[in-house]
């Protein structure tokens, strides 16, 4: 299946603070924990059960009321932690490998109505599930939509034979969950995406608001060789004395990484003189989106809509992400920076180097 959720998936800014906000002001709900803990729901179908419901596909269903149960790190602010997804789901069909997931925001339809149904909404205005639970403390999991783990208009990019092998199945809906430890429902959840230790602290942990860095990488005869459609041959991304001091002016240390200020220097095999452009970024799933800016010079034409992307690499290194030609390796209000980037200059690994290094 292609999975539509992820804590980490990247949201539009205003769904997500529309969203989290939702989840901030709803009160706790107390028939899901009645002490206000994080809770797990859960049911493992056995072959007999399965045999006698053929149109179910799920074998393995979990429930998580509570923060994220598997705490992976993003690059959004450390402020956003408390306002994010308070409901989150995982199936495994038959035969699959791993689990699938979904996570949404759960609150009463009617706040002001004890007996309210319980809906857990995701982005798009999407339902992921309505909730109820039973006399026998069970947790019945309704209105589960077959394409809840399916991108919006799913059905007709994919047709019918595609959509009906990646949709859940008609009896999958109404479940009956029994409550279970919360290492339980985490350990569940964890065989999704197991998290590559090697990766290591999120940027924004290892990069502070008020200290400079300097990352960088400069390219051999050989590398060019093997890379003839590869035009840079150095590449610097940076926050120096003028990034910090603008960010000390403007910014907001409590939402770091929003609005701090990179800049990337590139020199081409083409041009032998190195070329700076600012962006200004912000956190984002598990990435620093980062938008070209004019604060350091004039541009003819709109760039703010270019950008690229920072990440996490191993070993302490950085990934910069370059997919729409968004890098003063061309001129970018030419037509050259028109559309995806032409060259082989996409995907950089970027090694940490002495700040000396970066010095304009």
């Amino acid at each position: 299946m292609t999975s539509k959720i992820a804590v980490g998936a990247v949201l539009g800014a205003v769904l997500f603070v529309a969203g989290s906000a939702l989840a901030e002001d709803a009160p706790k709900l107390t028939e899901l924990s009645p002490n206000g803990a994080d809770a797990c729901f859960g049911r493992v179908y056995d072959a007999a059960h399965l045999k006698a419901h053929p149109h179910q596909k799920v074998a393995r269903i979990f429930f998580y009321y509570g923060r994220d149960p598997v705490s992976r790190p993003n690059e959004e602010p450390s402020t956003m932690s408390d306002v994010a997804y308070n409901g989150f789901l995982t199936t495994r069909v038959r035969g699959a490998t791993k689990p699938e997931w979904a996570a949404g925001w759960c609150n009463k339809e009617d706040p002001s109505d004890k007996a309210s149904a319980i809906r857990c909404g995701m982005e798009c205005d999407r339902t992921l599930a309505s909730l109820k639970v039973d006399d026998k403390g069970r947790l019945i999991v309704s209105n589960l939509q077959a394409d809840v783990y399916l991108d919006a208009g799913a059905e007709e990019e994919l047709g019918a034979a595609e959509y009906d092998k990646q949709a859940l199945g008609s009896d999958d809906d109404n479940f009956r969950l029994d409550p279970m430890p919360t290492d339980t429902c985490k350990a569940e959840f964890a065989r999704i995406d197991p998290i590559d230790p090697a990766l290591g602290d999120p940027l924004r942990e290892r990069l502070k608001a008020d200290q400079p860095f300097c990352y960088g990488r400069d390219y051999d005869d050989a590398h060019l060789k093997s890379h003839p459609d590869q035009a840079t041959q150095s590449i610097r991304v940076f926050r120096g004395p003028i990034e910090l001091a603008s960010f000390a002016s403007t910014g907001d240390a409590a939402n770091w990484p929003d609005g701090a200020d990179i800049a990337v220097s590139v020199t081409t095999r083409q041009k032998g003189a190195k070329v700076t452009q600012t962006y200004s970024c912000q956190g984002e799933a598990d990435q620093w989106r980062c938008s070209a800016s004019a604060k350091m010079s004039d541009f003819a034409c709109d760039i703010s809509q270019k950008e690229i992307f920072l990440k996490r690499g191993a070993n302490g290194t950085m990934m910069l992400a370059n997919p729409n030609s968004a890098l003063a390796i061309v001129d970018l209000c030419s037509r050259a920076a028109d559309g995806k980037t032409r060259s082989d200059d996409k995907i950089y690994r970027l090694n940490p180097m002495p700040q000396s290094a970066c010095s304009p």
